[in-house]
């Protein structure tokens, strides 16, 4: 059986890798022993190398479920580039390739088989893999197992049958995201007896931290796409209409934007994600329905122009950014009509009392962590049960939000509310409060009432902030699912007489847009000296990779060339020292790049 000094050798020779990123040595290692385990390490952990490398090492057969075509087709490509024999089985083989990665399978020829779940479920399948003598099963995206989890598929539910079909092989479960509740639902679903677990932080300190409330949002999405304008993001939006709304709206705006969502053809969606992986500078537009599994290391930030539905969903989603740990950037816009949608939803969802419990108490988490005081990231990984101290970089830390009594205006709002009958949305009330005489003002005779012009002395839109707090507290409800407006809560009653005090967040007045930058997205790492390289790397990569028909980061990563461009290496022996450089693209690659770092002239 292969060691750790063994792992650590081929994790140089194979990947170019110096060391083991965190939690990946504790994994292979109970891998190497023959145990099941289950591994929730955050998005950019590297988590594919705790089966790839495995299966490098000591040979035989495993098999990995992977959710998506296209993610199965990056990794073939990527364990090519590396030298690892991988094949994958899905709907988008033509008979002649079926036949030849069968016949390469039971020739024990592959070290790696990818396969979708729906593709695994079939017995027949599932008896041809007993028969080539399968290893070991990897399940990637094992959230998708657990009923709890933000995006149960019922199909995985089934691989515990498929693991016994396989003859009990070793299996290895691996996630970003799982809740004590999750884990534990996904290892009594997948392992006879427990697991040996591996939790490791969800703390992701290359991420920038933003949310901000609606304010002009397609102003506030486009200043993030500008800033980036060279590099890769994506854009989550809560509707299909939506998505295809904000690409039209960026490609106007000069940048190259598509959109993603299920009501495409199969085929148009298969063509834009192929673009968007494929390809540098590409912004998606997309619903929910893009990103599992997503492998492209360089997006450079992603944008929630809606409030997300989840924590967990959340984190799934922002975790699609840096993933070759390079700075990147998250911004998350939210407003009223988010949350009550989202409750709305829940509310008529058709399920049991429990589960509508569960889903309000994790919205109730996503709406705190939008409207919290404190340090942003420190309230994510609390609640992942992760305790950490203000990170000084998130966007509260670093302009130092505070909680200040609210009582009094908190008050105004819900006199306010109960004076109209608790039947008005937000921005009558804040009219209501400024004392602005407008159209319905007077038709309902509201400017007779004393609340009338009691809040001159905030802005209509302190107002509206304040309103959104309050709903988010829970001081306030929505009064009616179909036409809106607000409706005082049990505890939006002890506010207004007195019996509960209230701190709400000061609401920061908006501020000018920050300017364009005149490059793509800003790299620490670089100076003016290294960047025009680093372009110039970046050019020839991209040319390559359309040459074989790979995607750029198949080539090399963004970071790779980013030390390359640092380094200046000028013989084979100082290439293979740049991270990311192993033996088979040092031979496949080395003397091109050497070739244009030696011609450079920037």
């Amino acid at each position: 059986m292969a060691g750790m000094k063994h792992a650590r050798a081929a994790l140089k020779a194979v990947f170019g890798y110096d060391d083991f990123r965190s939690g990946q040595a504790e994994v292979i290692e109970a891998v190497l022993k023959g145990e099941d385990v289950l591994a929730v390490m955050p998005t950019g952990s590297g988590k594919s190398i705790c089966y790839q490398l495995p299966a490098q090492l000591d040979g035989g057969l495993t098999v990995v479920v992977s959710p998506l075509i296209a993610l199965m087709r990056d990794q073939v490509q990527q364990m090519a580039a590396v030298g690892i024999e991988a094949a994958s089985l899905n709907s988008s083989n033509s008979e002649d390739e079926g036949r030849t990665v069968f016949r390469r399978m039971m020739n024990g020829e592959l070290r790696l088989l990818f396969v979708s779940p729906e593709r695994l479920a079939g017995t027949s399948l599932a008896e041809r893999l007993a028969e080539a003598g399968v290893r070991r099963l990897a399940i990637d995206e094992a959230h998708c197992v657990s009923q709890w989890g933000h995006d149960f598929r019922p199909e995985y539910r089934q691989l515990a049958r498929v693991r016994a079909l396989l003859g009990g092989v070793q299996t290895i479960a691996l996630t970003a995201t799982a809740d004590a509740t999750t884990r534990a639902d996904i290892a009594s679903a997948l392992f006879p007896k427990p697991p040996h677990v591996v939790v490791q932080s969800f703390d992701r300190p290359n991420l920038g931290l933003r949310f901000e409330a609606k304010d002009r949002p397609s102003d506030q999405i486009e200043e993030v796409v500008a800033r980036h304008s060279r590099s890769s993001g994506i854009v989550y939006a809560s509707s299909r209409a939506r998505t295809e709304t904000l690409a039209a709206a960026l490609t106007r705006k000069g940048h190259r934007a598509l959109a993603y969502h299920a009501g495409m053809s199969a085929e148009e969606r298969a063509r834009n994600q192929d673009v968007f992986l494929q390809e540098d500078g590409v912004v998606m537009a997309a619903t929910v329905a893009f990103g599992m599994g997503i492998n492209k290391p360089d997006v450079r930030f992603v944008v929630h122009a809606d409030m997300p539905a989840g924590i967990e969903a959340y984190y799934q989603e922002i975790g699609r950014a840096g993933r070759d740990g390079l700075p990147a950037e998250t911004l998350t816009l939210y407003g009223l009509d988010d949350m009550a949608l989202r409750r709305r939803q829940i509310d008529e969802r058709d399920a049991g009392e429990e589960r509508r419990r569960i889903e309000h108490r994790r919205l109730s988490a996503m709406i705190d962590l939008c409207e919290v005081a404190t340090c942003r990231r420190q309230s994510l990984l609390a609640y992942f049960g992760e305790e950490s101290g203000p990170c000084g970089r998130c966007d509260l830390c670093s302009g130092h939000a505070v909680l200040e009594d609210a009582t009094v205006a908190a008050q105004k709002v819900l006199s306010a509310v109960a004076r109209t009958g608790q039947r008005f949305g937000a921005g009558h009330l804040a009219d209501l409060l400024r004392g602005e005489a407008t159209d319905t003002i007077k038709r309902h005779g509201h400017d007779a009432l004393k609340t009338f012009g009691a809040g001159k002395d905030m802005t209509r839109r302190a107002w509206m902030t304040v309103v959104r707090q309050l709903y988010a507290a829970g001081v306030l409800t929505e009064a009616d699912a179909e036409h809106g407006g607000f409706a005082l809560t049990e505890r939006g009653g002890e506010v207004l007489r007195g019996r509960e005090t209230l701190k709400l967040r000061v609401a920061p007045e908006p501020t000018a847009r920050r300017p364009r930058s005149g490059r793509g997205s800003a790299r620490d790492d670089l100076d003016s000296d290294t960047s025009p390289l680093f372009e110039h790397l970046r050019a020839l990569r991209l040319t390559l990779a359309r040459e074989e028909g790979v995607a750029a980061y198949v080539v090399f990563s963004d970071r790779t060339l980013i030390e390359m461009a640092q380094q200046r290496p000028s013989t084979l022996e100082e290439m293979g020292l740049v991270q990311g450089v192993g033996a088979a693209k040092l031979k496949r690659y080395g003397d091109v790049f050497l070739q244009a770092i030696a011609d450079f002239r920037g």
